[in-house]
């Protein structure tokens, strides 16, 4: 649809569609502030489309809960198959019961333990936290500061390089080779991604 940013908040609201394609050059609202709204009280899935390729505006789009962004110029087929990606993550992301599966890793969520292979692995709190999170959304790229969120309490850690040094523990638990690995993915210069299943 076309209109503005309060036209596409109104539907959206109405409708609650399965997944929202949102422009950022909207009228009166952008698409930044849409998405803010939109994320305050649903939880589906968001794509961003713009003609902007500045690296701080895909972290901005990335933090505010977006789960994908294009830039312009696509091809429709592009944005078709980024929206079958999405919509699959977001269902696999959707488990049974209590338990998580990316390939041979598992998270029992209400024991709080992690096992690779059957093997347990010896999780801290905040590092089954910030793997929880990961793992509960395979394939979506979390920013340090949507992740440091997840796991920071009242006396939660100051600075979001912390996750770096949890990211950095949890692989040399979890993964067989920790310099190359399978589950906990860097996404350079944004942030950490959990391994599709």
């Amino acid at each position: 649809m076309s209109g503005s940013g309060e036209d596409a908040l109104a539907v959206a609201t109405q409708q609650q569609p399965d997944l929202v394609v949102l422009d950022l050059r909207l009228p009166r609202m952008d698409g930044f502030e849409v998405a803010t709204r939109l994320r305050r009280a649903f939880t589906m899935p968001i794509i961003m489309l713009t003609a902007r390729v500045e690296e701080s505006d895909r972290i901005r789009g990335l933090e505010i809960g977006a789960d994908d962004y294009i830039t312009k110029p696509f091809s429709p087929r592009e944005l078709v198959a980024r929206v079958r990606a999405v919509l699959r993550r977001t269902n696999s992301a959707r488990p049974p019961g209590d338990v998580l599966r990316i390939g041979d890793l598992t998270l029992d969520l209400p024991r709080m333990t992690v096992a690779v292979g059957g093997t347990p692995v010896d999780l801290t709190a905040t590092e089954f936290q910030l793997l929880r999170s990961l793992a509960s959304r395979p394939g979506r790229i979390f920013t340090r500061t949507q992740l440091l969120d997840a796991i920071r309490g009242k006396d939660g850690e100051p600075f979001d390089r912390a996750i770096d040094a949890h990211v950095k523990n949890i692989r040399r638990k979890i993964e067989a080779d920790p310099r190359h690995p399978r589950y906990v993915l860097t996404v350079y210069g944004v942030g950490y991604k959990c391994a599709e299943p």
